[in-house]
């Protein structure tokens, strides 16, 4: 096959994209944090139950819409012009399909989530689908030529125009249907931006030539997706269905707040990371250092990040959202912990498929799938929330050591070298946690306690850091030398 098409000189490369990801995520995440406090204040408990039900359905259908043929445009080693007609098409056409079903069977999966009412939010809210199949092709090229700056402009007037809307309506009274709106609205503006910014127009095709090689390598990352969806989306779907709409909103606020390192961390890596190792995957022990050096990075920043978070859950939640959320911090403190193992997964699962093990990655996600479903509907009926957060992280912890260890080992990866890797990290994070436990328990002010346990926790993260500096410069030089050999 040819080797991929060269970086254009003085154009973006995969660190200024990292950057522009990290900017990004971080501006997004800041706002998004401002508006789910007013809307959770507004709307209450129940209203954003509904919500959280539309939300499963809708990511549901987004894990597999575009039959993950579109990620062959970041992994081709040709021009990816030449497959992108026929991506968009079948992108299209599966999305619309999908639609449809998901359409016709909102009113059952509403009902057998607790919440018959929120049929209506939930329909609205699939209407994304279609937009996200029509903008597959562009967004895959942005990520590919690493133009994050284009996507930040993108996504930030997604988050704010959305967020916006939500709000307005909200104080109007619209209730979960206000969310659903903004959601909707923001994501047409979204995919028509999506499209001007794109490097290549978009257009619909037929290769035949390449629709067999596309379904083969999308079909089985489709597949990996949807079990990527059971397994994040199988405990809300136990809430909602066993603990009822109400329960959800409280395991939805937590799951949220604990996803904040992911969103910080782990979203910005995955926008560079695919098309970072797909330029070095003919060299097998250059990817293993490079994959061990973000590993170390991230694990420095996301443990204490995240023990923080579990750490000072109580004060964190009824300060920023107030008393009557309180419940969510049982299932906070242990969401959090889960989040660490959600970061170093999707690195892992960006790594894997770049070396081509989609169906390795399937068997993992179906197998953590079967352990899960029982662990979860256990904790559910033994300990409402908190048993549910429980499972997650108990499940998790297991598979990734087990499955991901495997799966990693067979890649080419010194595992050995990870677990050691870990040590450093996992000492600091263990810190950040029960200092924060202690803080948050020693100190009657809610904001002070959070404040003073994330002053602590900010050192330590960057203690980790400087402890790591070694792995930063390493991927820095990567860079430098993979921007000097396509130059």
């Amino acid at each position: 096959m040819t080797p991929p098409p060269p970086v254009r000189p003085g154009g973006p490369g995969a660190q200024r994209a990292l950057v522009w990801s990290f900017a990004n995520t971080a501006f997004g995440k800041f706002g998004t944090l401002l508006i789910s406090i007013v809307i959770a204040r507004v709307l209450g408990p129940d209203e954003f139950g509904t919500y959280a039900v539309a939300l499963v359905a809708l990511a549901a259908v987004l894990s597999f819409n575009e039959l993950g043929v579109s990620l062959a445009i970041v992994r081709w080693e040709g021009d990816p012009r030449r497959i992108a007609p026929t991506v968009a098409t079948i992108s299209v056409a599966a999305s619309l399909a999908f639609f449809a079903l998901a359409w016709a069977a909102a009113p059952s999966f509403a009902a057998a989530m607790g919440d018959a009412g929120a049929a209506d939010v939930v329909r609205v809210m699939l209407v994304c689908v279609p937009i996200n199949g029509l903008v597959a092709v562009p967004a895959a090229l942005l990520q590919r030529d690493y133009q994050q700056g284009k996507r930040t402009i993108a996504d930030q007037v997604n988050i704010w125009l959305g967020a916006g809307i939500s709000v307005v309506l909200a104080l109007l009274g619209w209730g979960a249907m206000s969310l659903a709106i903004g959601r909707l609205v923001a994501s047409v503006v979204f995919a028509i931006m999506l499209i001007a910014f794109s490097p290549a127009p978009l257009r619909l095709g037929w290769d035949r030539s390449v629709v067999g090689p596309l379904l083969r390598f999308g079909l089985p990352l489709a597949g990996a997706s949807i079990a990527v969806f059971a397994v994040g989306y199988a405990d809300q779907i136990v809430v909602g269905s066993v603990l009822g709409a109400r329960a959800l909103g409280f395991y939805v606020l937590a799951f949220n707040l604990a996803s904040w390192p992911v969103a910080i961390l782990s979203q910005p890596l995955r926008a560079v990371a695919p098309a970072a190792f797909a330029r070095i995957q003919g060299d097998p022990a250059r990817m293993d250092r490079n994959f061990r050096a973000a590993y170390r990075l991230v694990l420095a920043v996301a443990l204490p990040a995240c023990a923080f978070l579990a750490g000072a859950a109580w004060p964190i939640v009824t300060f920023v959202y107030g008393e009557v959320w309180a419940p969510a911090a049982l299932a906070l403190q242990w969401l959090a912990l889960q989040a660490i193992v959600r970061i170093v997964f999707e690195l892992a699962y960006d790594f894997l498929a770049v070396k081509r093990r989609s169906a390795t990655l399937m068997v993992i996600q179906g197998v953590w799938l079967v352990a899960l479903l029982p662990a979860l509907i256990a904790g559910a009926l033994i300990d409402g929330i908190r048993g549910v957060a429980v499972a997650q992280f108990v499940v998790a912890v297991v598979i990734l050591v087990a499955g991901y260890g495997w799966a990693l080992a067979r890649a080419g990866v010194r595992v050995g070298a990870l677990v050691r890797a870990t040590a450093v990290p996992l000492a600091g994070g263990a810190v950040a946690g029960g200092g924060s436990w202690l803080l948050a328990g020693a100190i009657a002010s809610d904001l002070v306690a959070a404040l003073s346990a994330g002053v602590v926790s900010l050192a330590i993260i960057g203690l980790l850091v400087w402890a790591s500096r070694g792995s930063l410069a390493l991927l820095r030089r990567a860079q430098t030398a993979g921007a000097e050999a396509v130059s």
